[in-house]
């Protein structure tokens, strides 16, 4: 049985040859200028070389690699794969597979082979093979993946320890969540929140713009930070600002949203719309009389051509729009003040009001790439004041230093004795500074350096401490600014 299958094996080698020398020979022009090695193999798997590339990719002259099969050049880690897809092509059927080789030299190389059988007669006598080197293909992509790899592995660890919280959710599934989310959702583990429906966590009355933001996000477009508010866990509803942008997760669109809790920073807004609700009418009579009768007038006279002249010139309605706008935008602000409320002076902690001012307002410097430090490096006695004013005057300064902050820096509040009886609170920025010509101006009704500003911030905290027996004292240097007051004790 034995001798049989070889004398097999050996007529169809005789007749394999005779086909390369004959039918074969007429491509050897071709198979020349080919940078694929092409070569033919017996039902053995020994290799015949057809053109000049088999040295080049395998690394053997032609009587060398006529000597060789898989067994010889495959490594083996791809051996058995090897082997079963030329048993294949032996079978009849093409194969084409990526494997590696080990090149005369040692080095291994990877390869894209494609074999496919030789039929002579209606028999299969041997197999065609083509092996194209892919080897810098190959490592391209590995470098890619690695790249690829990286940056995931870095991504992920910013998104874990990032301060704002981060949910990819597909629809209205959460697939991922930060340790981060997980805190601001109430949750004790991860598990509380992936896999559960994103509406579950959102207020019903934010759900239509959730839908919204969900199709703009899934057009490739994205969803800038909105105010919302987030159901947690435990029922609680806290004041949250998202944005959400496209992106992939494990290989499937997806969308990575950023959840900032915004409470403090609610809390300090409205605390700093509160600190503006002061009587201050006594001053602001003039500024208010002064600022709105020179409108008025226009208005009148724009009024009186308008109704004489029934085709009214846009020029006339755009003035007249402009002026009512500043007449809003000042009662706006006349608005917000209300009567004053009683002034309630207990024996307080310094240290303390300001270490809740800082906060509050620690939120929007950290923003802004602002640090603020209080140093004291005295005790300092219980101060007889009403809190809440001077939590809103050191509220208005700090506001004011970080607005005049746009890169960022220190603001420092310093705590000192400088004689009996007296506390000095210090607030020193890093802020652009206050031109000369306008320290004199700073708390005048109305008057301010900034494009949206009321100038009453300052008014306001300049008469709280007057109220509280203290000064007040602002200097100014391109360098920053540098707030004094001074309290009895």
């Amino acid at each position: 049985m034995n001798t049989s299958i070889s004398d097999i094996k050996r007529h169809k080698r005789e007749l394999l040859e005779t086909h390369i020398k004959g039918s074969l020979n007429q491509y050897s022009p071709l198979f020349s200028c080919d940078s694929d090695a092409i070569y033919v193999m017996d039902l053995d798997g020994f290799f015949l070389p057809l053109n000049p590339a088999c040295e080049r990719i395998f690394g053997y002259d032609p009587g060398q690699f006529a000597k060789l099969n898989y067994m010889k050049i495959v490594t083996l880690e791809h051996l058995d794969r090897a082997l079963s897809f030329f048993y294949k092509a032996i079978e009849g059927k093409l194969q084409n597979f990526d494997c590696q080789i080990i090149h005369q030299s040692g080095v291994i190389l990877d390869v894209n082979i494609t074999n496919y059988p030789i039929v002579v007669e209606e028999e299969i006598i041997g197999v065609y093979g083509i092996a194209k080197d892919i080897t810098e293909i190959k490592q391209r992509r590995r470098r890619l993946t690695e790249e690829i790899q990286q940056r995931e592995a870095i991504y992920r660890e910013i998104v874990e320890h990032s301060p704002d919280a981060v949910v990819i959710a597909k629809s209205n599934q959460i697939l991922f969540a930060n340790d981060t989310a997980i805190q601001l959702a109430g949750a004790r583990y991860k598990s509380d929140l992936i896999g559960r429906c994103i509406n579950d966590f959102i207020v019903n009355e934010f759900s239509d713009i959730l839908k919204e933001r969900v199709k703009q996000v899934e057009t490739g477009e994205i969803a800038d930070f909105i105010d919302t508010k987030l159901v947690r866990v435990d029922g609680k509803i806290i004041d949250v600002e998202t944005k959400a942008i496209p992106a992939i997760y494990q290989n499937e669109p997806a969308r990575h949203i950023i959840i900032r809790d915004i409470s403090e920073k609610k809390r300090t807004q409205n605390l700093l719309l509160q600190s503006e609700k002061l009587s201050v009418a006594g001053q602001l009579a003039a500024g208010i009389a002064h600022e709105i009768r020179n409108p008025l007038t226009s208005i009148k006279g724009f009024l009186q051509l308008m109704e004489a002249d029934k085709n009214v010139k846009p020029t006339y309605i755009e003035i007249i729009k402009s002026e009512m706008n500043r007449i809003e935008q000042i009662l706006s602000e006349l608005l917000l003040l209300s009567k004053p409320q009683g002034q309630k002076f207990k024996q307080t902690n310094l240290l303390k009001i300001l270490e809740d001012v800082k906060a509050l307002i620690d939120t929007q410097a950290i923003l802004n790439n602002i640090n603020i430090t209080i140093i004291c490096s005295t005790e300092i006695p219980l101060l007889i004041c009403d809190e809440n004013q001077l939590k809103q005057v050191f509220i208005n300064l700090l506001k004011n230093s970080i607005e005049a902050m746009p890169n960022g820096g220190d603001i420092k509040i310093e705590v000192d004795r400088p004689e009996d009886g007296i506390v000095l609170i210090k607030v020193a920025d890093q802020g652009t500074g206050i031109a000369k010509e306008h320290l004199d101006q700073i708390g005048q009704p109305f008057f301010t350096t900034k494009e949206n500003g009321t100038g009453l911030g300052l008014m306001i905290s300049m008469q709280i401490i007057k109220n509280h027996n203290g000064t007040f004292h602002i200097s100014s240097s391109p360098n920053g600014t540098v707030l004094e007051i001074a309290l009895p004790l």
